[in-house]
């Protein structure tokens, strides 16, 4: 069988994941809410792409938990349940004490300054908004996932991570920032002299107690139209940091 061409119906992958960080970005920051519309046409209109396009787009943030598509091609930001929320913490605990085992007492030099930089960065953002807290909270986390140099871990540290971001925006109280940052020190020091059991039950303690400072009661809703939220996204979906989750290549 000759080999497949290229099809004309491709989907541009770049334009693709500036979409997904964009929105991605907003879903994190509570800048959409959950329950929120997202229809194709505005999400084209907002980007600049066509309709097929952004439905690509809403697919893989469907994929990472962050999206529901409905019948009718609607899409929405998700809406999980308090239960829910507390599974997706309950694994997340579990996954990242397995990266944690794996990087203790085998970070460099470098990784150690990247990390400690990256906590000075959530240290300076504590008199902003706890949106941005949070998404630099979740990017320590990403950050560590990343450093494994394992795609499988990567994928779903990242997935995951993000999907207890999205309940912070239903089921919380005011973020925390000193005691996640904190926390985020003492994992490195805890990583550094390679103390695998301190540095798994300090992961533990640290996101359980995220967990359980997060998930109290839904936060009310906000009414705002998605172009005006999007503005700031869409503007800066090419400068902003955020961290990729990994392609993932498909079995056919």
């Amino acid at each position: 069988m000759a080999p497949r061409s290229a099809s004309k119906s491709a989907v541009p992958s770049d334009k693709v994941g500036v979409i997904c960080r964009a929105l991605r970005r907003a879903i994190i920051e509570q800048a959409l809410e959950p329950g929120a519309k997202l229809p194709e046409d505005s999400l084209g209109e907002r980007f600049g792409v066509s309709r097929t396009i952004a439905r690509h787009a809403l697919g893989q943030l469907a994929a990472e938990g962050l999206v529901e598509l409905r019948r009718n091609r609607i899409a929405v930001v998700a809406t999980p349940s308090w239960q829910e929320a507390r599974d997706a913490f309950d694994i997340r605990i579990e996954l990242e004490r397995l990266v944690v085992r794996q990087l203790a007492g085998k970070l460099t030099k470098s990784q150690v300054a990247e990390l400690n930089a990256h906590v000075d960065a959530e240290d300076h953002a504590r008199d902003g908004t706890d949106a941005v807290s949070i998404r630099l909270a979740t990017e320590f986390h990403i950050l560590l996932a990343n450093m494994t140099n394992s795609p499988i871990l990567v994928r779903y540290v990242s997935e995951v991570a993000y999907r207890c971001c999205l309940t912070l925006s239903l089921y919380s109280r005011p973020h925390s920032s000193e005691c996640a940052i904190n926390e985020h020190r003492a994992i490195i020091a805890a990583l550094v002299k390679g103390d695998e059991a301190k540095v798994m039950s300090l992961m533990h303690r640290h996101l359980d107690s995220v967990a359980n400072r997060a998930l109290v009661a839904p936060a009310p809703q906000r009414g705002r139209d998605l172009l005006d939220i999007l503005a700031p996204y869409a503007d800066e979906a090419d400068s902003a940091r955020v961290v990729k989750l990994p392609k993932v290549v498909r079995a056919r």
